[in-house]
């Protein structure tokens, strides 16, 4: 407890240290640089903005609830990751979910590393650092890792030993950036998984995959299921060649599902025939999830 207190300690003195302007450090060969960069300094939170080169995109907000509870009751304790950007200035390089729950509560100061890169510099770190986290989901590293190659020039085969993945690794999140965005959207949701995708990438044609992934969400299939869709679908036996009057989605039901998807809050999926019969699909995730839509449908 003792040297937590004097680590604690320690970080205030350069968080006041930061603040006298005498003392402004904005490159590693000014004086006292190397008392603050790379140590943990307690810094306002007012003094640090949110990094826009952030591949995250998505925060569970149970979870951050969660995560704020824990540093109600324990503090940070991972610091965050922040670059120098002028006097008392700064911006997230990694840790924003500590850095959104430590508002939450209403935290004043928050440990932090501290840098000094450039722009370029900090969307590497801010990539690199976020794709190594558990917590993003296949799209999200996708994204990531198409920005460290389109961004930061970086070949399949450089980024391998960046990040310390196999290359077919790479190319098999990457992979599902050639999907339609309804499905990409499908599986930041948890819709349908990885597998999923990685097996309806294997159709070249986008309303195509639409029509196997409602057939997806429609029968709940399993990864082995698709396959074997997939692999009819390419012998012509679940979309034939040829007109498909009976798989276009008529007017009326496409208008009805956006309507239940945005009343819901869950996306609603419905097959029907230009005879007008059909089916209404509803996916949830969890008993809480199944009841809060029981409870906007019936009324209760």
């Amino acid at each position: 407890m003792a040297k937590a207190t004097k680590k604690q300690a320690l970080g205030r003195g350069l968080s006041a240290l930061l603040k006298d302007p005498e003392n402004d450090i904005k490159s590693v060969s000014d004086k006292n640089a190397d008392k603050v960069v790379g140590n943990i300094v307690e810094l306002d939170i007012d003094a640090i903005e949110v990094n826009p080169f952030q591949p995250r995109s998505n925060f569970n907000d149970e979870a951050l609830q969660e995560l704020a509870s824990s540093i109600r009751e324990l503090g940070v304790i991972q610091p965050i990751t922040v670059r120098k950007l002028d006097f008392n200035k700064y911006q997230l390089v990694s840790g924003e979910r500590r850095f959104r729950a430590s508002k939450l509560i209403g935290l004043e100061t928050i440990p932090a590393y501290i840098r000094i890169a450039n722009d370029q510099e900090s969307l590497e770190m801010a990539l690199v650092e976020n794709i190594q986290r558990q917590d993003l989901d296949p799209i999200e590293i996708a994204l990531s890792y198409q920005r460290l190659i389109n961004e930061i020039k970086l070949t399949q085969e450089k980024l391998s030993e960046r990040i310390g993945k196999k290359r077919s690794t790479i190319t098999n999140y990457m992979r599902l950036l050639r999907l339609d965005p309804i499905i990409q959207t499908g599986i930041r949701d948890g819709f349908v998984s990885m597998g999923h995708g990685r097996t309806l990438v294997n159709v070249e044609k986008k309303e195509d995959q639409i029509s196997l992934y409602e057939k997806i969400i429609g029968e709940n299939l399993s990864v082995r299921e698709t396959e074997r869709a997939v692999k009819a679908y390419h012998e012509d036996s679940i979309l034939p060649q040829g007109p498909k009057k009976s798989r276009i989605t008529p007017v009326f039901a496409k208008k009805a599902s956006k309507e239940l998807t945005e009343h819901l809050s869950a996306k609603v999926t419905i097959n029907a025939s230009d005879a007008g019969k059909g089916r209404i699909t509803i996916p949830f995730n969890s008993e809480d999830e199944f009841n809060r839509i029981k409870k906007l449908i019936v009324g209760e």
